[in-house]
């Protein structure tokens, strides 16, 4: 046998083995997408049923809002409660359901902590889900791949929750994009997603990519690059499906410029897809006169700074302590009094993490030698929040990449000069010119922090006055009114579909 003959037989044989092997793999991939389409289809007639069953009973089109912490109060949840607000003021015939997590606890309870935290009052009943397995959602059941654990765990808590009701829409208002599949290919049901921040960003992907260490990337796998390629390549993976989950959305809406060019670029949805600023009370803000400074100090023996916002990590806390610490360096060098100035810290605190976190911010602050000049206010009234908002004369914030900033348009609604954090919806949206000149400042790190603090206390009485005039005639663009057009100009179509289809 020739050499060429030899060859073409060991192909040959090669081949027949190849082929003996792919064949059994055909047939099993086969069978497996049968069964799964069988079982998908046995489990959309389950629900199909069940949705029929509920229906006999009552003939209603019902929307249902996934919002696993809807008692935490804060800016997502006063969301969620303005949406409610809002459809159940234009809908009347429409019922109305609330998935939450929040055991312990009543529907009165819950609904009375929107009206102390908020200011909202439902105009009629709404029921509430109350799901058993909200921890499968908690960051800390998974110290490694967080992102993965959390979005697969929504998933499991989404089938929790249709299994004890079936909506005919499904409106994710906390961010669960894993979860919309399951409620549009599992039930059936029609899904909107109102989108706070997108899980992952492409700015996250910049930072693995470029080895920089943050908060969501810690330090020993920036500075190993074998351990940063395989973060990398888990992002991007994950990207796609968090892009492929968040597509199926039949309307998109997001809160800010920002998270709309990310989601943009990961949802790929542009014609779905729309930008609905969250509501902010600015009335009950701006209905507080404008006093000059020189007046209200009067009473007051310091300038208060106060911070706004929930005590989670990305929330940087510790940069507005290190960034206080270094002002009051400044002022003491000076010679200025330093019980000029005090930092008021007020925020939500939703479980035990975030009471730890407080504990670690308040032994910061016995380091840095500073606790005497800081105030922490924890679950605090909307009275009391609005109290310290107005009596304040710099509200600060200091989170890189806030998705939006309802506590920054609280500031400047209430006429308080803000600096917040060069990045994100406060930068593109809020903090912006507006009628030819500034409505607050910008800073991104300790030293451009304590460098404005320094600056806007320096300014006049009047000076100041100006910019907390321009501030506040900014903020109408994000009321609730000016929310509540823009979502129901968003949900208009679907609901006239869904009105149709009965």
């Amino acid at each position: 046998m020739s050499e060429q003959e030899h060859l073409s037989t060991c192909l040959c044989d090669l081949f027949r083995l190849l082929w003996s092997l792919l064949v059994p793999c055909i047939y099993l991939s086969l069978a497996f997408t049968a069964v799964l389409f069988l079982l998908i289809t046995g489990v959309r007639t389950w629900f199909h049923m069940k949705r029929k069953t509920r229906k006999a009973q009552d003939s209603q089109l019902t929307v249902a809002f996934f919002h696993p912490y809807c008692n935490a109060g804060g800016g997502g949840e006063r969301v969620l409660w303005c949406a409610l607000r809002t459809l159940q003021n234009r809908y009347q015939n429409v019922s109305f359901v609330v998935y939450t997590g929040d055991q312990g606890v009543t529907p009165e309870q819950i609904l009375d902590g929107a009206r102390r935290h908020f200011n909202i009052r439902l105009p009629r009943a709404v029921k509430f889900v109350f799901l058993k397995h909200r921890q499968l959602v908690d960051a800390k059941l998974y110290p490694y791949f967080t992102l993965l654990g959390q979005s697969l765990g929504s998933m499991f808590l989404g089938w929790e929750a249709l299994t004890k009701f079936v909506p005919d829409l499904f409106i994710d208002s906390m961010g669960y994009a894993f979860t919309l599949p399951v409620f549009r290919y599992l039930a059936g049901c029609h899904v909107v997603s109102y989108v706070h921040y997108p899980t992952i960003s492409t700015d996250m992907l910049s930072v693995i990519r470029e080895r920089n260490p943050s908060f969501n990337n810690a330090e020993y796998i920036s500075s190993n690059p074998v351990l940063s390629i395989i973060k990398l390549i888990y992002y991007c993976v994950f990207a796609l499906f968090y892009g492929l989950s968040g597509s199926c959305s039949d309307v998109i809406m997001v809160n800010s410029t920002w998270t709309l060019d990310h989601i943009l670029a990961l949802w790929h949805a542009p014609l779905r897809t729309s930008v609905v600023y969250p509501p902010c009370d600015v009335q009950a803000f701006l209905k507080v006169p404008l006093t000059e400074d020189s007046e209200v100090k009067k009473d007051k023996k310091c300038h208060s700074i106060v911070s706004v916002g929930q005590f989670r990590p990305e929330k940087n806390h510790r940069l507005q302590i290190r960034a206080f610490k270094k002002l009051l360096d400044r002022m003491q060098t000076e010679s200025a009094d330093q019980e000029a100035v005090k930092l008021v810290l007020i925020g939500g605190c939703r479980h035990e993490d975030d009471e730890n976190r407080v504990l670690m911010l308040r032994g910061l602050c016995q380091e840095l030698g500073v606790a005497n000049s800081v105030e922490f206010k924890l679950n605090i009234s909307f009275e009391e929040l609005k109290k310290e908002i107005t009596d304040a004369t710099i509200g600060l914030h200091t989170m890189w990449n806030e998705h939006f900033g309802i506590g920054v348009v609280e500031c400047m609604a209430a006429g308080t000069i803000i600096l917040a954090h060069k990045s994100g919806g406060p930068k593109s949206d809020i903090v912006v010119h507006y009628d030819g000149g500034p409505t607050g400042f910008l800073a991104d790190d300790e030293d451009s922090y304590a460098d404005t603090i320094e600056k806007i206390l320096s300014l006049t009485p009047a000076a100041r006055m100006e910019i907390r005039q321009r501030a506040r005639s900014s903020v109408t663009r994000f009321s609730d009114q000016e929310f509540e057009n823009s979502f129901l100009a968003a949900m208009a179509d679907l609901m006239a579909t869904l009105g149709q289809l009965g």
